[in-house]
C-alpha cells in the first residue's frame, strides 16, 4: 500500500463519514507529576510487561501511516519519563508519508531532552502550564517544580521548535484568575496557548469538578475586557478554536468539550501505552492492538485489519458529564493525552 494515502479517499473512515488521520500515542502511563485533574495522588500504574515496547510502537506507527494517518502526537502520562523516547521519535519521524510528529509534555524534562528531540525529528511541542505562581503550581501538580518547567520552556524555545503551545486546564477557585497573566506570558515569548475545560476522567476526591468548572465563553469574556480577540479561520486538526490579538503571531485557543462540542470534526483516535486503541475520549469503545501485535509479530495484515475494522465502533460523540457517578473511571494518564 502506498505510504502517502490521499485524504480524498481515506482508508480510515468511520460510519459517520469522518476521516481519521490523527493519532495520539501514549508511550507510558507513568508521570513525575500528580496533577489534581489528571490522576489520584496514590496511583497504580500498568506493569511494564503490559506496556508496548518502543519497537512495537514504531511498527504500529508505520502501519497507521500506511493507512492514511498524517499526524502523530506522543503523549503519556509524561512521555519524557520513558527511557530512550528520543529513539522512538527518530524512528517514527522517519516514516514516509507522516507530515507531523508532535509531543505533549509537562516540560520538566525538556532541559535534558529538548535538543535531542528536535534533532531526532520532533516537529512541535505542547507544554502543560496551569499556573505561574510557584505555590499554586505545586498544589495543582502535587510534585511539580515551576522553576524547572519554566526552564524547560526556555530550553524548547532555544532548541528551535517551529511552534510551541502551552496548555492550561482552568478551574474556578484554583487558577481561573491567572488567565490574563498566562496569556501575557505566552504573548511575550511568541508562544501559543490553549485553555482547556476540565475533562471528567477518573474518580477524584480532591475537588468537585462541577463547582470548579469554568466555560471557555467565560474565559474569552474575561480576556476581551483587556485584549481585542480576533477569531481565526485557521484549522490545526485539533479541537482548539483559536483567536489572535492584533500585532501578535501567538494564537489563543479554547478547548471546550463541555460547552461547545466539537465531535463532528473528530479526526483522531488514541492508543494507550498498553496498546488499547480508544475510539473516543469520552467512551470506553476500544480495540486491543497489543494482542494483535504480539500474536502476529511478522505479519502486519491482521493489525491493519483490526485498525480498519475498529472504525465501525467509533461513537458519534462523547457524553461528558460533571455529575458525580457519571464520570469515566479511566484517568487521563491512561487515555493518551
Amino acid at each position: 500500500m502506498n505510504a502517502d494515502v490521499s485524504t480524498d479517499n481515506p482508508v480510515l473512515q468511520d460510519r459517520f463519514g469522518r476521516a481519521i488521520d490523527y493519532v495520539r500515542l501514549s508511550v507510558t502511563d507513568r508521570c513525575d507529576f500528580r496533577c489534581v485533574y489528571c490522576m489520584a495522588e496514590d496511583m497504580t500504574f500498568v506493569p511494564r510487561d503490559q506496556v508496548l515496547t518502543l519497537e512495537e510502537m514504531s511498527r504500529l506507527a508505520r502501519v497507521l501511516v500506511r493507512l492514511g494517518v498524517k499526524r502523530i502526537r506522543l503523549t503519556g502520562g509524561e512521555p519524557l519519563v520513558r527511557r530512550d523516547v528520543a529513539h522512538l521519535v527518530r524512528d517514527i519521524g522517519a516514516i514516509e508519508g507522516l507530515r507531523e510528529l508532535n509531543m505533549t509534555t509537562n516540560g520538566a524534562g525538556l532541559t535534558r531532552h529538548a535538543v535531542a528531540l528536535k534533532a531526532a525529528g520532533l516537529n512541535r511541542l505542547n507544554i502543560s502550564l496551569d499556573s505561574l505562581d510557584p505555590e499554586r503550581f505545586k498544589a495543582l501538580t502535587r510534585t511539580g517544580n515551576l522553576v524547572q518547567v519554566l526552564a524547560g520552556i526556555d530550553a524548547a524555545r532555544a532548541a528551535g521548535f517551529e511552534r510551541i503551545k502551552l496548555n492550561s486546564v482552568i478551574m474556578r477557585g484554583r487558577n481561573h484568575d491567572e488567565v490574563p497573566a498566562l496569556v501575557d506570558f505566552a504573548l511575550a515569548r511568541g508562544l501559543d496557548i490553549s485553555f482547556i475545560e476540565e475533562m471528567p476522567l477518573g474518580q477524584i476526591t480532591e475537588h468537585d469538578r462541577e463547582l470548579a468548572f469554568v466555560s471557555s465563553a467565560e474565559l474569552r469574556e474575561q480576556l476581551s475586557a483587556r485584549l481585542e480577540l480576533v477569531p481565526l479561520a485557521e484549522k490545526t486538526g485539533g479541537p482548539s478554536r483559536y483567536w489572535q490579538a492584533p500585532g501578535s503571531n501567538s494564537r489563543i485557543g479554547f478547548i471546550s468539550p463541555h460547552s461547545q462540542n466539537f465531535c463532528h470534526l473528530c479526526n483522531r483516535v488514541r492508543i494507550t501505552a498498553e496498546g488499547r486503541m480508544l475510539l473516543c475520549l469520552g467512551h470506553e469503545h476500544s480495540v486491543d492492538l497489543r494482542a494483535v501485535l504480539r500474536a502476529y509479530p511478522d505479519d502486519d495484515t491482521p493489525l491493519r485489519e483490526a485498525i480498519v475494522d475498529a472504525m465501525a465502533i467509533k461513537p458519534e460523540r462523547h457524553d461528558f458529564s460533571l455529575e458525580p457517578g457519571e464520570q469515566l473511571v479511566r484517568f487521563m494518564n491512561m487515555t493518551g493525552g
